[in-house]
């Protein structure tokens, strides 16, 4: 028998041996360029984000993305500071100063770098037919998804702002979902971009999306908005749109540079995404790519140097817009602005009146 085992592994070990370069030059082909992105559930849109992120990155043998599925923004955060291997991540925008109010990172820790700013995130506040307004909800049970979650932070900073006691629970969504038919609690927030498969699911005619006031004390992270019944047609009805608030979504980079081979991958990954960008406008992909701006700034944040670097040589021709371009951007934006606000668009004449401040008020302005 021993004779028999000696035999065999004296056969076997050259056959390992010869395999082992191979198993090691398939190990270095494998990962050769890539990079993890850390995306929020399967509730919102970023998991599609990352899949269409990945369809466009990957070239089969120099370049690929692997999206995560993370555990909510707070945590993601923190896997994109500390967890080895994350190198880029899906965060709201509020996450951050979040993060420094409960002293999770220091005020003088700058988080994050940000390679561009994506899209808005809804929030969706689902309730049962007996809550009519956001007041309905004092001291009653509202489901914000698991501690840490986008949903959980955007919420928490909303009630507290408008000084309305509720009861926080933090069941995934999903179980969430089923304790609201049941009348377990009585309603269930939800920031996504729009439209969230979660609520397009939802089908019960004593379901509701409820309004939601913008408050000016929310400073620039917060934007008004709506919900209409071409994003939820079982829910919005025609012409009755329902005002609520977004946040935006960034796409967050770890501090790379001293990891010169993962740094250089997201260089890679920066180039192949933007210059790639138009093709992410196609139809077939998510609406939500139409609302990105990749030159947009984002104050409380770092803009990742290589990205920052191609949009100074790729962007500097871009002209300024001309005087009747400014006039009809300005235009849009007070139309839209008071649309959101449920008011009337203003005459013309009020129109002009007020951007001619505004370009009175921009030209004294310091260059």
């Amino acid at each position: 028998m021993i004779r028999i085992l000696r035999t065999f592994i004296l056969t076997a070990f050259p056959v390992v041996t010869a395999l082992a370069p191979a198993i090691a030059q398939q190990s270095v082909v494998t990962n050769r360029g890539v990079v993890e992105l850390e995306t929020a559930g399967t509730a919102g849109i970023s998991v599609r984000i990352g899949e269409e992120l990945a369809n466009l990155i990957d070239d089969g043998a120099t370049r690929r993305l692997v999206p995560v599925v993370g555990k909510g923004a707070l945590q993601n955060l923190i896997d994109l500071k500390y967890l080895r291997g994350i190198d880029i991540a899906i965060l709201p925008v509020d996450v951050l100063d979040y993060a420094r109010e409960q002293k999770l990172i220091s005020a003088t820790d700058p988080g994050a770098y940000y390679i561009t700013k994506l899209y808005n995130e809804e929030f969706h506040l689902l309730a049962r037919g007996e809550i009519k307004t956001l007041m309905d909800l004092a001291n009653r049970k509202l489901n914000v998804g698991p501690h840490g979650s986008g949903t959980a932070i955007t919420a928490a900073r909303l009630f507290e702002q408008l000084k309305i006691p509720v009861t926080l629970t933090n069941e995934p969504q999903e179980v969430a979902l089923e304790a609201l038919r049941k009348g377990q609690i009585a309603a269930v927030a939800l920031v996504a971009g729009k439209p969230a498969p979660l609520v397009q699911s939802i089908k019960e005619p004593d379901l509701h999306l409820v309004d939601i006031p913008f408050d000016n004390a929310a400073g620039e992270i917060y934007v008004p908005t709506r919900l209409t019944a071409a994003d939820y047609p079982e829910l919005v009805p025609a012409n009755q749109p329902i005002k609520t608030i977004a946040v935006g979504a960034v796409l967050a980079v770890a501090e790379l540079r001293f990891v010169p081979e993962r740094n250089r991958n997201v260089m890679n990954f920066v180039e192949t995404f933007f210059t790639g960008f138009p093709s992410l406008l196609e139809p077939g992909h998510h609406q939500k790519w139409h609302d990105v701006n990749l030159a947009a700034d984002l104050p409380g944040w770092r803009r990742y140097p290589p990205a920052e670097q191609w949009l100074q040589k790729n962007m500097q021709i871009a002209k300024s817009p001309s005087a009747d371009e400014m006039r009809l951007m300005f235009s849009r934006f007070l139309d839209e602005r008071r649309q959101a606000n449920g008011e009337a668009p203003l005459p013309v004449q009020e129109k002009s009146a007020l951007f001619q401040q505004f370009r009175d008020w921009q030209t004294g302005q310091p260059q």
